[in-house]
């Protein structure tokens, strides 16, 4: 089996209705759709997202820059090729654009590797379990009043989750605590709740109000400061009692080792389109599972299905939305858990219709 054909699509999926973080505002979700043909059939596919659309081009120039190296290759070699292309991105930096074209292409080859095998991924990788727990993650956005918070939430317990995630960062602390505890009183004490800060905050603000909720049980307070600021980050970290989780924006082994040194961080959440794809996010995993500390998915909903199956150390997937008309096949979620599909690669395939509908085209 050879490399035959490495392509890209650029594709715009609207959201339901705009979003806002503490740093972030959202309209649609730009993807950066990856395709490795080895010919007889078989296509190994993985995407990156973006915040909007107009530096899906900057991907899209960087995946494609690596057709030299992979055509002709045999895909099923996706750790010497890794190691290729990791050493062919040295002189733009091993973080930012680089690592997400090399994620993309790992993604396509361990994808291609189990469809040519017939196997899913989580078997590839040795599966752990047939079930895997998630959290919505797809509301309780920050531009919610409290009574749209209330009904957003009592919905997702509606629908079967067992637990979600809601954001912080109002300009007063008193009303992130009001928030907070207007979620957790609709939903009752036995739901697991997370709050995502998304950066927005100093570690002083972070610690003040990180003690504030404490008594609301709050299974972790995600990215409290900037994702830089690793002392920052341990600072609050050891001092609050609720764990904190980070990691989403750091890239490879060698980030998340920095932050494990650090101690700036409870619960690793290392993302399939920064950290490496497939091949990196394992060998975070391992490294943090040899200390016990846990981690957890970052969106790319679908594709972590897998991989939260196949390691013991993880303990959420992020349920997001964003991408799922992109596919074929759909979810399947069964008393607050999703079902580890056993479709060979990762068990979801582009939608030829959905692709077309949401293509840019150049003007």
């Amino acid at each position: 089996m050879k490399i035959v054909k490495l392509s890209t699509i650029r594709a715009d999926v609207p959201l339901a209705r705009p979003i806002r973080t503490a740093i972030h505002e959202i309209r649609s979700v730009g993807a950066l759709l990856v395709a490795i043909d080895a010919g007889d059939g078989l296509v190994g596919e993985g995407y990156l997202f973006a915040p909007g659309t107009r530096q899906l081009g900057v991907f899209e120039e960087m995946v494609l820059s690596f057709s030299p190296a992979l055509i002709g290759a045999d895909p099923e070699m996706s750790e010497a090729l890794w190691r290729q292309l990791w050493g062919g991105i040295n002189f733009y930096g091993h973080k930012g654009v680089s690592v997400f074209a090399l994620s993309a292409v790992d993604m396509a080859l361990w994808d291609l590797r189990g469809k040519a095998l017939g196997r899913p991924i989580h078997r590839l990788l040795g599966g752990c379990r047939s079930r895997v727990p998630t959290y919505a993650s797809g509301g309780l956005w920050l531009g919610a009043s409290i009574d749209e918070l209330v009904a957003e939430a009592k919905s997702f317990v509606k629908a079967g989750f067992r637990a979600m995630k809601m954001r912080l960062g109002k300009p007063r602390l008193e009303e992130d605590v009001a928030r907070v505890a207007a979620v957790r009183e609709a939903i009752g004490p036995e739901i697991t709740l997370m709050a995502d800060a998304n950066q927005g905050f100093t570690v002083e603000h972070a610690i003040r109000l990180g003690r504030r909720l404490e008594p609301l049980g709050l299974a972790w307070f995600e990215e409290p400061v900037p994702a830089y600021d690793l002392e920052g980050s341990a600072r609050v970290a050891a001092a609050l009692d609720t764990p904190i989780a980070s990691g989403e924006t750091e890239y490879t082994r060698y980030g998340f080792r920095d932050m494990i040194k650090a101690g700036a961080a409870d619960v690793l959440m290392p993302d399939l389109g920064r950290v490496g794809g497939v091949s990196e996010f394992v060998k975070v995993a391992h490294m943090a599972d040899a200390l016990d500390i846990p981690v957890s998915s970052h969106i790319y909903t679908e594709q972590s299905i897998g991989l939260v199956a196949a390691l013991g150390n993880a303990t959420y997937l992020e349920h997001m939305p964003w991408f799922g008309s992109l596919f074929r096949e759909s979810l399947e979620m069964r008393d607050g858990m999703v079902i580890v599909p056993e479709r060979p690669g990762f068990g979801f395939t582009f939608d030829p219709d959905a692709v077309e509908r949401y293509r840019l085209r150049s003007p």
